[in-house]
């Protein structure tokens, strides 16, 4: 069985590494940004957000024009199934960020270590996933059985959703650290870690903290194969995840309150992971019969950017509904 051939990689590595050192950067900034804890702004939260959605996009066109439209394609639509992902990842944060009870100046401090620590796991994800797909074909098979059991799941959860509350203590993550670690009781401004009665202890901001990161290993586990599902290359897998990330803690403050108005995304998700999935697994059996079809890159952006229209459209449909059930 011949394996199914993956593109020639765009990054060499001067571009890696211009790109590493850049995404480094922008970390930088925002930590520097954040240094002193403050509650976030609209005007701060959509200006840094309308930042990091027109940084892919320009670089999308210097993909575009640099190495040919299919790559650029590629770039978007990847970039576009991170982003939603993303999105739907917010929910969990906004869920933890509240069971935790996080002062509303530190959770963007919590939001970028959580997303630091998702980009750096992403990363570990991308090599292992991308020497899969180069040595062995069932990684194809592997991948898109890991998105159609995930878009099956979030379906599920969807159609039945679960009470919207986290008891922070019952979270394994919290009570794995509590065993080694004491724990105060309150807040200590922006510290982790302090020491009283002459014992370093934990503060809840750094179990926050622990509890976002654990779930970033979650996350990874569907939105890595879902890239590779668009793109084989592992540089634009990379670089599509850490646009996705890099604006997430601005975007948590934009869509804060707008979350819970997209009551259909869920479903627009299950979709976009399901139609990957059948993808990759199309992908594989073309390596065995070559018959079998082939999806092409422009179609599934098509597909991708039409079920986000579908879903957000309907929620917004639904929700004049619900206000006009209210009124009455």
């Amino acid at each position: 069985m011949t394996l199914p051939v993956l593109e020639i990689a765009i990054g060499s590595p001067e571009i890696w590494w211009i790109t590493i050192a850049a995404v480094l950067a922008l970390f930088v900034l925002d930590f520097v940004i954040t240094r002193r804890p403050h509650e976030v702004s609209m005007k701060e939260a959509v200006g840094w957000s309308a930042f990091y959605i027109a940084l892919p996009l320009a670089f999308g066109v210097w993909i575009w024009t640099t190495f040919g439209s299919e790559r650029g394609l590629e770039f978007y639509a990847g970039y576009l199934v991170e982003k939603s992902l993303s999105v739907d990842n917010l929910f969990v944060f906004m869920l933890l960020l509240s069971s935790f009870a996080v002062p509303r100046e530190l959770q963007q401090r919590v939001l970028l270590i959580g997303v630091a620590g998702a980009l750096v796991l992403r990363g570990v994800f991308i090599a292992l996933g991308a020497a899969m797909l180069a040595n062995f074909a069932w990684t194809f098979l592997l991948f898109g059985a890991i998105l159609l059991a995930t878009a099956v799941k979030v379906l599920r959860d969807t159609m039945n959703p679960a009470e919207e509350e986290v008891n922070p203590g019952e979270l394994r993550i919290v009570r794995l650290v509590r065993r080694f670690w004491p724990v105060t009781d309150g807040y200590r401004g922006p510290r982790m870690i302090v020491v009283e009665d002459g014992k370093r202890a934990l503060t809840p901001l750094a179990l926050a903290t622990l509890a976002i990161l654990a779930t970033d290993v979650v996350f990874a586990v569907d939105s890595v194969p879902a890239v590779f599902g668009i793109t084989g290359d592992a540089y634009l897998v990379f670089v599509t995840n850490a646009f996705a990330l890099l604006g997430l803690r601005a975007l948590y403050f934009v869509l804060e309150g707008a979350l819970g108005a997209l009551v259909h995304l869920g479903y627009g998700l299950a979709a976009i992971l399901a139609f990957i999935g059948a993808k990759l697994v199309m992908h594989w059996a073309h390596g065995i019969w070559s018959w079998v079809p082939e999806v092409d890159t422009l179609f599934s952006l098509g597909v991708i950017v039409g079920i986000l229209a579908i879903v957000i459209t309907t929620s917004l449909i639904a929700n004049k509904r619900q206000a006009r059930a209210i009124q009455h």
